[in-house]
């Protein structure tokens, strides 16, 4: 089934709006985990980048499982209301 246009634009501007939320979430928390407020250089020290770099995957990685668990319970939701609608049609 195949999407109009309208519908393919919502949801890239959907997916788009998702992203920059991650983006700024993670940008945001691994900035306060691992830089120190009082800059002591203009660039980041090899603990800094060590810690970032850490923080990053580890964040990534549990918006990755947390994206699946919720993709696994849609389709457990959508299965169930298939086979609810399905008794409901033999009911009748």
């Amino acid at each position: 089934m195949a999407m109009d246009q309208p519908k393919v634009d919502m949801v890239q501007d959907l997916e788009i709006e998702m992203m920059t939320d991650l983006y700024n979430r993670l940008t945001s928390a691994c900035h306060k985990k691992c830089i120190s407020a009082k800059y002591k250089e203009g660039d980041l020290t090899k603990g800094e980048s060590v810690c970032l770099d850490r923080c990053v995957a580890k964040y990534l990685e549990i918006h990755d499982r947390i994206g699946k668990k919720l993709t696994a319970l849609s389709m457990q939701d959508e299965k169930l209301m298939s086979q609810l609608q399905g008794q409901q049609q033999a009911g009748k």
